[in-house]
């Protein structure tokens, strides 16, 4: 069974992570005890090397492609980091591009994709389009020498999904980083080897939820623009609830359990959104995993009750991850870590929750209240400064390897690129072929209403 290749952890600086939130009536609701995690009295079982901040890195050109919501949010966020200017925007729609003006003053705007990529001032490419259209982007851009940056999904299909993965693969010189935003936050890092280290006990489900009340739907005073506006409204261009929004969900669970499903049963219906559309705008689904696990997960355009969450289950103990923050809730009479002695404890309802927040100090965790101590950035800044740190690594280590042996060697240049792990944690092409892959099948699964078995061999290019 593949699994995901991406599992170094490597230096963050916590403690610029630690901020104010608002989670403590939800905790009240469940009978949660937020646990902070201490420096010196960490869990045993955690074994990664104390955090540092990471340096910044040399400036890295950025071209921005698509520039709808999502896109302008990256703008947003490139902008915070001192070190990814962006220099280009592109979109084929006017009033898009004028619009993204103001947040890009130094852009150069593009109407077209292609002309941006030849610029020679772009380095790296962000990929904001729809879903349907990534494939010709991503491969133009990794052909023209760009590092990319993918949003998730990869693709609408294995086939296009493959297309790009396969490209970016054989890019030996090229970084590229699928929109697998969870797998850069410090939160998820810090999490990862805690779970995997057995401290749930034997681990026997998983379930997570998106809730929202909300259309999925844009307007557009242009007929033509509002139609392409909607394309996750269709079955012909969108992979639905499971593939453009549970896939984060999905790729979480299936990177802390280290495993893909080997089968999924899904259910959907239009249940509120009469508009038209023929995408669900409620579902659910069952994912099997090795080992007798099941991952059950349900997402909805219809009521935002509970919102965002996820639940890891096992015989000692259970795990919460909600929004930057996560709690541990442990049976009765499983054993006490040293470290739980330094955790702030709260009665909520009939539960005890331990904070589980990365690199807290004893004085926070014991002096802090329930609403404190979550990351201050969103998931998306922390995975575009992971890309940028890792394009400024790999950049420099290409032209070290060129400016000392040569440009005429590739299979030379490619060895010695595989021993430098990436400095910043990120989704590779790997990890964003996977999940595309699970959130298409999974999304299969709800059209046609029944169990999909998913063969390992799907994931081979």
């Amino acid at each position: 069974m593949p699994v995901n290749k991406n599992e170094n952890l490597p230096e963050f600086n916590r403690r610029i992570f630690l901020k104010n939130t608002s989670l403590a009536t939800v905790m009240a609701m469940m009978g949660g005890v937020e646990l902070h995690a201490d420096d010196a009295a960490k869990p045993a079982a955690s074994t990664e090397p104390p955090l540092t901040k990471i340096p910044i890195g040399p400036k890295v050109k950025y071209g921005i492609i698509g520039l709808g919501a999502r896109g302008r949010e990256m703008l947003v966020e490139l902008a915070l980091l001192p070190n990814a200017p962006v220099v280009a925007i592109c979109d084929n729609y006017p009033p898009a591009l004028r619009r993204a003006g103001s947040d890009a003053p130094q852009g150069e705007k593009f109407d077209d994709y292609q002309k941006l990529l030849a610029s020679k001032d772009v380095e790296a490419v962000v990929i904001a389009t729809p879903t349907p259209t990534h494939r010709e982007m991503a491969l133009a851009a990794l052909q023209a020498g760009k590092h990319v940056y993918c949003e998730a999904p990869l693709a609408n299909s294995i086939e296009d999904a493959k297309a790009i993965a396969e490209a970016a693969r054989d890019a030996i010189k090229a970084v590229f980083q699928a929109g697998l935003q969870e797998r850069s936050h410090p939160q998820r890092q810090y999490l990862l080897p805690f779970i995997r280290a057995g401290v749930l006990g034997e681990t026997v489900m998983a379930r997570a939820q998106s809730h929202q009340n909300n259309s999925w739907a844009s307007a557009s005073s242009n007929p033509e623009h509002e139609k392409a506006l909607n394309w996750r409204l269709h079955q012909a261009t969108s992979t639905g609830l499971m593939g453009e929004i549970g896939i984060h969900q999905i790729d979480a669970v299936s990177w802390f359990l280290r495993a893909l499903p080997t089968a999924i049963t899904g259910f959907g219906s239009i249940m509120r959104w009469k508009d038209g559309r023929d995408v669900a705008d409620t579902v659910q689904g069952i994912f099997e995993y090795p080992g007798g696990i099941n991952f059950t997960y349900d997402a909805t355009l219809c009521n935002s009750f509970d919102k965002d969450y996820e639940m890891y289950y096992g015989t000692q103990a259970a795990v919460m991850v909600r929004d930057a923050k996560a709690w541990q809730f442990k049976e009765v009479g499983a054993e006490q870590g040293e470290w739980e002695v330094y955790a702030r404890k709260d009665n909520f309802y009939t539960e005890t929750g331990i904070a589980l927040v990365a690199n807290a100090t004893k004085q926070v965790a014991i002096g802090t209240s329930a609403t404190a101590a979550a990351t201050p950035f969103k998931p998306l800044h922390y995975a575009l400064e992971a890309f940028t740190t890792n394009v400024g690594q790999i950049a420099a280590a290409v032209k070290d390897f060129i400016d000392n042996f040569g440009d005429s060697d590739p299979k030379a240049l490619a060895d010695n690129l595989k021993v430098l792990k990436p400095y910043a944690p990120a989704a590779n092409w790997r990890d964003g072929l996977e999940a595309t892959i699970l959130g298409i099948k999974a999304n299969e699964a709800v059209v046609r209403q029944q169990k999909i078995t998913v063969e390992k061999e799907l994931f081979d290019i």
